[in-house]
């Protein structure tokens, strides 16, 4: 008998439950709801405050930032020669502490007098290059053509230094866009005064076109040697020709030997050249910008900054009242 009820009673056990959970789910979507109905009814309330306090922020925001003066900046692109980026770092730092310390002195010896340091700054960052996996490939390929050469360990030496010396970014901060641009170029000459570095790069320029010199006399004498070995060709006949040339030690070199040595002798020429015009001071000038305005984030203006902090005083106080309130009546 009592196992024949046991079921019946199980189940009702379990339709109560049910009915509970289904009770406590409504109740707790009417006081989430009850919740939102407060909240619309309070921002309801207030909505003449809270555009007020938004209209006053606003107005505030911008009279300040009318008031604010207009900061300039002059960008520079510059690459360091031979060793000379630590020095680089270095020296730009040197000249923001004696900003920050505010040495008249030091500028005053550097050209720079009088000084305003009212909004003076410089910063120096590195330039990102942007690479193309595709334009690499092709020049590892054309590397390779000059693998049995003695080309090569110039080309890759010159080439690790390329990648190893990045360009860098020196920004100057200023207010008086009249002598900003003057102090970043007298800041410029005083970082190449450098004795150390003009002194290393004198040594490369002089071992520069020496081997420049060099090369030119090797070039007339393979040029000579060509010629004779076309005269040879032409007096003999192209029946019997050959493609080896006998020197006066009687040693055979083969003719495009002597045309892949000249090609050679071409290309280290012109890398010395340009070795001399771009070693002329320890941090070369690649691009001295012009003066722009340092323009600020949105979020970052004090014309939405202030309303923002007016209507966070405002909730703020207005939850400090609800606790009062709820404290009074609790006691």
């Amino acid at each position: 008998m009592a196992s024949n009820q046991s079921p019946s009673t199980q189940n009702n056990s379990d339709e109560i439950d049910l009915g509970q959970l289904f009770q406590l789910i409504g109740r707790g979507f009417n006081a989430i709801f009850r919740w939102i109905l407060r909240v619309f009814l309070y921002l309801k309330k207030n909505i003449l405050l809270l555009v007020g306090l938004v209209v006053i922020g606003l107005a505030i925001g911008y009279g300040l930032n009318q008031i604010i003066s207009k900061k300039y900046k002059t960008e520079v692109i510059v690459k360091p020669q031979i060793e000379s980026k630590n020095y680089l770092y270095d020296v730009v730092n040197e000249i923001q502490s004696n900003i920050g310390a505010r040495d008249t002195l030091f500028f005053k010896s550097i050209g720079i007098d009088p000084i305003d340091f009212n909004g003076l700054n410089i910063e120096i960052t590195r330039v990102a290059e942007v690479g193309n996996s595709e334009s690499d490939l092709q020049y590892l390929e054309l590397l390779q053509s000059f693998e049995n050469t003695d080309a090569i360990a110039d080309i890759v030496r010159a080439e690790l230094q390329n990648k190893s010396s990045f360009n860098h970014r020196i920004t100057f901060y200023y207010q008086d866009p009249a002598v900003g641009k003057v102090f970043a170029e007298k800041v410029l000459e005083y970082i190449n005064t450098n004795t150390y570095f003009n002194s290393l790069l004198d040594v490369y320029r002089s071992n520069a076109t020496a081997r420049i010199q060099e090369n030119e006399k090797l070039l007339v004498q393979v040029d000579e040697i060509i010629v004779n070995y076309t005269k040879g060709l032409a007096s003999k006949g192209n029946n019997t020709s050959s493609d080896k040339i006998i020197l006066d030690n009687q040693e055979q070199v083969n003719i495009a030997d002597i045309f892949e040595y000249k090609t050679g002798l071409i290309r280290d020429i012109e890398t010395k050249k340009l070795e001399l015009e771009e070693r002329l001071v320890p941090v070369s000038i690649i691009n001295l910008g012009q003066t722009q305005v340092e323009h600020q984030s949105f979020f970052g203006k004090s014309i939405v900054l202030i309303p923002i902090i007016f209507i966070s005083v405002f909730f703020i106080l207005s939850i400090l009242v609800y606790l009062n309130k709820k404290s009074k009546s609790i006691i």
